[in-house]
């Protein structure tokens, strides 16, 4: 009987690793592309405000949890009330995963409306990664205003600063004016909501239309610690824990009753708070990818405490969540968007003098 030495069991061995190596070995096809790559996160406003702010904080984590680790690149693209964003990240921008992109909460209800010809986007067609927020929006007034409550709102005019024509601040009190019967003076026109916050410090308005609460306490806390501002009414499915006494949208009584559905379809339009998504077409891998690593940042320690030092809340939603209520609320029913678009029609509003930038 033959004994193995060890020169022939090493022969052995290197043998085998030799068929080992031999065997090939797939990499994951995400990290390899993502590798050495740079993600363009494309954000609809200028520097400052809650979609900004929101878009960076979620830029400087996400990125070490997409396979690959690729860096990521803030780019603001203000412009229309985020339609330039939504239009570049559709038609030009490319389509293979290096793009996100913060989208305006008002579009669905654009698209499903029909309100804007330059928006040349389909929203169907993004993949959503998911929503940071869903904070409600809110209508505040200034601490001096003699308008404190729904009640002084029905009795009295109040003017309201909002940014664009056709923006969701300027939906949002034209629908209680037609809808509920509020005596809101639309004053619209300033280029953005920091721009309406100054107008009611200086006393050109006494209140602005609505802004996610959570934009407030991220943002400007001070107006809310300090009691600079009154929230009137509030816009949601749900009240906000922090804001308990203050009246829904959807509650309050329609003067129509048919009109009731216009309250209910704007409320569940502020779901959409703070939308993340990427461009069409990037293969389903990818997308899988980006969904993941946004839902890991959501839970990554550094992630939260950056977010508890800003003071910026987190309502999110997965990206299967936010596809599918874009998509409901795009299959708007018609008979219903005719009542819509006919009730966010301004009856009584007046332009800024003078020439202005575009909203962001």
């Amino acid at each position: 009987m033959r004994r193995s030495t060890p020169f022939m069991l090493a022969a052995l061995t290197l043998t085998a690793l030799s068929a080992f190596a031999a065997i090939p070995v797939h990499a994951d096809p995400v990290a390899e592309f993502y590798t050495g790559k740079q993600i363009r996160f494309i954000i609809r406003s200028g520097v400052g405000g809650g979609y900004d702010q929101y878009s960076r904080l979620l830029g400087r984590h996400i990125g070490k949890h997409i396979p690959g680790q690729p860096s990521v690149l803030p780019i603001n693209m203000p412009g229309g009330g985020g339609i330039r964003a939504a239009n570049y990240v559709a038609k030009i921008a490319p389509q293979d995963g290096t793009i996100l992109t913060i989208v305006s909460q008002g579009l669905p209800v654009d698209q499903a409306l029909g309100l804007n010809p330059s928006f040349q986007a389909d929203l169907r067609d993004f993949l959503w990664v998911g929503n940071l927020s869903s904070s409600n929006q809110v209508l505040v007034t200034w601490h001096t205003s003699p308008t404190k409550t729904l009640a002084d709102l029905m009795k009295r005019e109040t003017t309201i600063g909002s940014t664009q024509a056709g923006s969701i601040s300027v939906q949002m009190p034209a629908v209680l004016n037609n809808v509920v019967g509020t005596k809101i003076k639309i004053i619209f026109g300033y280029p953005d909501g920091r721009d309406v916050n100054l107008a009611m410090e200086r006393g050109e308005v006494e209140g602005r239309a609505t802004n996610p609460w959570a934009s407030y306490m991220a943002v400007t806390p001070h107006l809310i610690e300090k009691k600079l501002i009154i929230p009137i009414i509030q816009v949601g499915m749900v009240k906000d824990p922090a804001l308990r006494h203050v009246p829904l949208m959807r509650d309050l009584k329609a003067i129509n009753p048919d009109d009731q559905a216009v309250l209910e379809f704007m409320s569940r339009a502020t779901v959409v708070g703070r939308p993340i998504a990427t461009t069409p077409n990037v293969p389903a891998d990818r997308l899988a990818a980006l969904r993941r690593a946004f839902d890991a940042t959501l839970k990554d320690p550094e992630f939260i405490k950056e977010a508890q030092t800003q003071r910026a809340e987190m309502q999110p939603m997965t990206g299967t969540e936010l596809t599918q209520t874009v998509h409901e609320i795009i299959a708007t029913p018609a008979a219903l968007r005719e009542r819509v678009k006919a009730a966010i029609q301004p009856k009584d509003a007046r332009a800024l003098p003078g020439k202005k930038r575009q909203s962001n």
